[in-house]
């Protein structure tokens, strides 16, 4: 069982008919708990209703919330998710939030020491002191894993390569990782040689790029793993992404093959966008029947 921290926003996403919680942070985190890890958030909510629920939904399902900081000021985070006809989603994130001012702790320090993965998104950096808290704790962390997240306008050429530096693990989708290679002045619109290249400009030893329906490439020690996706009717692909990196850490991290690791992320996330919200829950006969069909 590995020690893993999440860092970054919790918040609601309000869809036209219904709201869930969520936030990547919160929703790689709940994937990893049910994955049998110790999971512990870095995050803040307001001192308000939605706030308490998102503490007691994470207290609920294990996840530990001594680092869940509260805000007197600032309401807890709220998204509005809009859904196009293929139930791919588009953002508008409200700023700002009780998750910007995640403050510096002694016991979020001491956390993030002893843990055998923390992990982070770009989102959470984009006011000053979030983003201050999140510098301070990169420095500690044994392995960090960045998940980029790329939502306009709340990103800057100049933080991204900060926090790519510092990562030991990247996950892009494949249209982040084109964008950010263009950035950098990568030559090349082959995928491999765009992930080749930025873990080189990096220093970066593992990449993984999610390609939606067509799966992911996984980049491990010098190696490339691929899966080309599982047939799914998509309902929303809301966290599928989240649950996908979450498996593919809780996999690698537990020393198990990397094709077996991205094969069984890449069932988890399909399975996701397949249901309803970012958190369904599956059992393993479940994941296995849809993996291994008879």
């Amino acid at each position: 069982m590995k020690n893993i921290v999440c860092f970054g926003e919790v918040l609601w996403d309000v869809f036209p008919t219904h709201k869930k919680i969520g936030g990547a942070p919160l929703n790689v985190a709940l994937r990893l708990k049910s994955l049998d890890n110790n999971v512990s958030i870095i995050s803040r909510i307001g001192d308000d209703k939605k706030g308490r629920k998102i503490k007691k939904h994470l207290l609920k399902q294990g996840v530990n919330v001594a680092n869940l900081q509260i805000d007197t000021q600032l309401k807890t985070g709220k998204v509005k998710v809009m859904l196009n006809a293929k139930g791919s989603a588009s953002y508008d994130i409200m700023f700002p939030r009780a998750w910007d001012k995640i403050t510096l702790t002694d016991t979020s320090k001491i956390i993030t020491q002893h843990a055998d993965a923390f992990i982070y998104g770009s989102l959470v950096a984009r006011d000053d002191i979030s983003r201050a808290s999140l510098y301070a704790l990169l420095k500690l962390a044994k392995y960090k894993i960045f998940d980029i997240n790329l939502r306009a306008p709340y990103y800057t050429k100049e933080v991204l390569n900060h926090l790519m530096n510092e990562a030991d693990f990247i996950k892009f989708n494949d249209e982040e990782i084109f964008e950010i290679g263009e950035a950098l002045h990568s030559q090349t619109h082959s995928l491999e040689q765009n992930i080749t290249f930025l873990a080189e400009q990096t220093n970066t030893k593992t990449i993984c790029v999610t390609k939606g329906r067509h799966g992911a490439i996984l980049y491990y020690n010098g190696t490339f793993y691929y899966n080309s996706g599982y047939q799914i009717e998509v309902v929303d692909t809301v966290g599928a992404g989240d649950s996908f990196l979450a498996t593919l850490i809780s996999k690698l991290l537990k020393g198990d093959n990397p094709q077996e690791a991205i094969d069984y992320a890449c069932a988890i996330g399909a399975l996701v966008a397949g249901s309803e919200g970012a958190n369904p829950q599956f059992s393993t006969e479940d994941i296995n029947a849809f993996i291994y069909p008879n």
